[in-house]
């Protein structure tokens, strides 16, 4: 048995991770250098079959739970050993990048790979895992969520909403819409989860850091807001006779912008899926229904930020003579990576002399759902100008070997503590 100095210096196979990720990224490629594989799609699923043929390849257990999470598993020999898990989601998004997601399945597989290759015999099993719609296709985090027992007994009622398709695709993967909580685990077999991703956005590419060590990923809530006002001529009513839900609508967007910019600078604000009623040019509209979602690192600055927004809605619709509505589609809480795992990386990072910073995550990750479940880290790589969820999105190929050697070693380190 090597020990465990030695152990902190394996590598992984560069080539054969390139070799990995060039056959994945055919699966569902789009003509401009994108990949489309949403949840439970055809593509997904192929994805899903690619991957499974890997483990089997390797001699490594198959493993897939209720919620649809596929993994393979390396166990150590020891009776009682807790799991750690390693990975990341398949799925994309419409047209997105072929970095996102997939970087960390594949350097999760590698990791078992060379330990497997090496005889290594650690403390715990390892597992690499693809969780299930990390992108939200269906619903957000569903894998993670299923998994560590945060999806609602109620996840497919929503009076809101026809689940009928998430229904039938479920299936249609082999997942039984009635069976998904059985995929919770118990936290007391879990060592803890570490994911290694692209950044998604443009601070380490900017500052030439090769690592960012996640400590936090903000929280976000989702509100459908809206505006009722009172359709009419828009040639013959007055302007002061007029209830344009529009208005009331586009004034309240950018006073919301600048309410963000003011009082919520750490937080992120965004509006879409604006949609008018009538939708005619030559009728005021009696309905402008939108999508709001915000975010933010701390909890209580985001239940102070949603609050600010609702208030700032209603004072709008005052001013415009109209009513306003809203209805909180999704909460997703801020998480906390656990300091003894960050630190951990840190190590890892200073024993390669590797630069690296600390930072908060704003976007949702799978680490979202683990981290109040087991001890939990995130590791980040630079995407070049920021670029993601579309083809343009981009990692030079040394950053993903160097992220995926930080990933390994940081597995090995764990070993130490357990």
């Amino acid at each position: 048995m090597q020990s465990l100095m030695t152990m902190t210096e394996l590598s992984i196979n560069t080539d054969r991770l390139l070799n990995d990720f060039e056959e994945l990224a055919e699966i569902g490629a789009t003509l401009d250098g994108g990949v489309s594989r949403l949840a439970l799609s055809n593509e997904d699923l192929e994805a899903r079959s690619w991957f499974a043929d890997k483990i089997e390849a390797i001699g490594l257990q198959l493993h897939d739970d209720d919620a649809g999470n596929l993994s393979g598993i390396l166990r150590c020999g020891e009776s009682g050993a807790k799991t750690l898990l390693i990975g990341s989601h398949l799925d994309s998004v419409p047209n997105g990048g072929r970095y996102d997601g997939s970087v960390g399945v594949l350097a999760a597989l590698e990791c078992l790979r060379r330990v497997k290759e090496e005889g290594l015999r650690l403390p715990y099993h390892l597992e690499a895992i693809n969780f299930t719609d990390e992108e939200g296709c269906w619903q957000s985090l569903f894998g993670s969520r299923g998994l560590t027992g945060n999806l609602p007994e109620n996840y497919m009622a929503d009076k809101e909403a026809d689940n009928g398709p998430f229904r039938a695709a479920l299936f249609r993967a082999g997942i039984r819409p009635s069976d998904v909580q059985k995929a919770k685990r118990n936290p007391a077999t879990i060592a803890g989860y570490l994911e290694l991703h692209i950044e998604q956005g443009g601070r380490l590419d900017a500052a030439g850091i090769d690592i960012g060590i996640v400590t936090g990923i903000v929280g976000r809530t989702t509100y459908e807001i809206v505006f009722h006002g009172q359709a009419s001529h828009s040639g013959t009513t007055e302007l002061e006779r007029r209830k344009d839900a529009l208005l009331g609508a586009s004034r309240f967007i950018c006073q919301a912008y600048d309410l963000w910019q003011t009082d919520y600078p750490e937080g992120v604000f965004n509006c879409g899926n604006l949609i008018v009623s009538p939708g005619k040019f030559n009728l005021i509209p009696d309905q402008a229904r939108l999508t709001l979602e915000c975010r933010h690192a701390d909890k209580n600055m985001l239940s102070l930020m949603e609050r600010d927004l609702l208030e700032l809605a209603q004072s709008e619709a005052g001013v415009h003579n109209i009513t306003v509505t809203s209805r909180r589609v999704q909460h997703m809480p801020a998480a906390v990576m656990t300091e003894s795992a960050v630190q951990i990386v840190e190590q890892v990072c200073e024993s390669m002399d590797i630069n690296y910073t600390r930072l908060i995550s704003y976007a949702g990750h799978d680490a979202q759902m683990l981290s109040g479940f087991t001890p939990t880290a995130m590791i980040f790589i630079p995407s070049v100008g920021g670029a993601s969820h579309n083809p343009n999105e981009y990692t030079d190929w040394e950053h993903v070997v160097q992220g995926a050697n930080v990933l390994l070693r940081s597995v090995l380190l764990m070993a130490q503590g357990l």
